[in-house]
């Protein structure tokens, strides 16, 4: 199994969670925007190969190593509710976070300025749960968002601290080895 991907992706971390979680044996290909384009039809990491079988996104990754392993994928609706909301948000963080490094500015564009007004619906309707421990379940939705929220964090992207119950999550999952083991590197 080789898992494409870089170290700081979300997305990728994601599925190195999953990876150590289970104990699948795997490996990391470091992958720059160049070989993402030319890996994957996707044009994105993470991507993985198993033998000729290649999986061209983290959620179908993150699903073949759970059922591999024996182990469930969003099995229940609001699970998987909360893990494509926390996608919404994250996708759209990720393209503010690019076009902005490409000189967009959200100010100067009001469809982004709708594209953030919805990351910062959902931050504010996630921080109304109780997130801190034990109450935190821990299944690939809030990995998800602990992912989101890190890699926020990493990337200067969000004041968490408008957001203590998610700032909560955010600690407890850090408790988890594999996802502090996964943690982005200091820059």
């Amino acid at each position: 199994m080789k898992l494409y991907g870089s170290y700081t992706s979300p997305f990728v971390r994601h599925c190195r969670v999953a990876l150590e979680e289970t104990g699948e044996q795997y490996q990391f290909v470091e992958t720059d925007y160049t070989q993402s384009a030319e890996g994957s039809p996707a044009k994105r990491v993470p991507f993985m190969y198993i033998g000729s079988l290649q999986l061209h996104d983290s959620a179908a990754i993150i699903k073949y190593v759970r059922e591999h392993t024996g182990g469930d994928f969003l099995s229940d609706l609001e699970t998987f509710d909360l893990f494509c909301l926390v996608n919404t948000a994250l996708d759209t963080c990720i393209n503010l976070f690019l076009l902005d490094r490409d000189g967009v500015k959200v100010p100067d564009v009001p469809y982004l300025g709708r594209q953030q007004a919805r990351i910062d619906e959902i931050l504010n309707t996630l921080d109304q749960r109780d997130w801190s421990l034990p109450n935190l379940p821990w299944n690939d939705a809030t990995i998800r968002l602990a992912c989101f929220l890190d890699w926020a964090r990493f990337r200067n992207r969000l004041d968490l601290t408008q957001y203590p119950n998610l700032v909560s999550l955010l600690n407890a999952a850090y408790q988890h080895d594999a996802f502090a083991r996964t943690a982005p590197p200091a820059t």
